[in-house]
């Protein structure tokens, strides 16, 4: 059995460790937050250990991070990474994951979740229920899927990219892949028909660049 810390105590958190229970193959230690209310909330078994700032890991100790935000979860993996702690990729056992594609360390892939053919997805990555990756997705670091997120084909999607509940991101080509930039979010609902510039945020089918006329246009 593979013993974890889990990093956050909210809702997400409470889904990840109802997932571990269910695989059978985790114990969990302890949870870090900075507010207890949620752990409460939430009735975890494993005890409240407060700031991982202040705790003083093992070398290879475990740690799974179960929170969305791309930026806050890429620094706590830097940093806990220079404290030589390890981060498992938990993969659900209900998620189809193709032989043929390369998931990197800290993923967790929940239950429903399909990745196909020749993806290749790097270090933090979360994907949330019945997301899907089609085949030749090139997925950076840091990058998070909401649930029912839906990534066709030949799409590449940059480092700290948070993509919202029920986004479908349209097929690209080999050669010429709808691309996400880096620091990107993509609201929920939206339609990804084209490429989106680094640091954007849009919304809505099409998806537009967020911004107060766009908003007045569209609503």
């Amino acid at each position: 059995m593979k013993q974890v810390y889990i990093i956050g105590a909210s809702g997400f958190a409470a889904e990840v460790t109802e997932y571990l229970k269910a695989d059978k193959g985790y114990e969990v230690l302890g949870y870090f937050d900075l507010q207890v209310d949620d752990y409460k909330r939430y009735g975890f078994e494993a005890p409240f250990l407060h700031s991982e700032r202040d705790f003083n890991f093992k070398s290879n100790d475990n740690i799974i991070i179960s929170i969305a935000d791309p930026k806050i979860k890429g620094n706590l993996y830097k940093e806990l990474k220079s404290r030589e702690v390890c981060f498992p990729k938990f993969i659900s056992n209900h998620a189809y994951i193709s032989s043929d594609c390369s998931i990197g360390d800290g993923a967790i892939i929940c239950p429903f979740v399909t990745v196909t053919s020749n993806a290749k997805i790097g270090y933090n990555f979360h994907a949330n229920i019945y997301s899907y990756v089609s085949h030749d997705c090139v997925i950076g670091n840091n990058v998070t899927f909401a649930p029912s997120v839906k990534c066709n084909g030949n799409v590449i999607i940059e480092d700290n990219v948070y993509i919202g509940t029920g986004a479908i991101i349209f097929q690209g080509t080999p050669e010429e892949p709808l691309i996400i930039g880096k620091n990107s979010v993509v609201a929920a609902g939206s339609v990804v028909t084209k490429s989106v510039t680094e640091n954007m945020t849009v919304f809505g089918s099409p998806a537009i660049e967020f911004t107060k006329e766009n908003l007045k246009r569209r609503y």
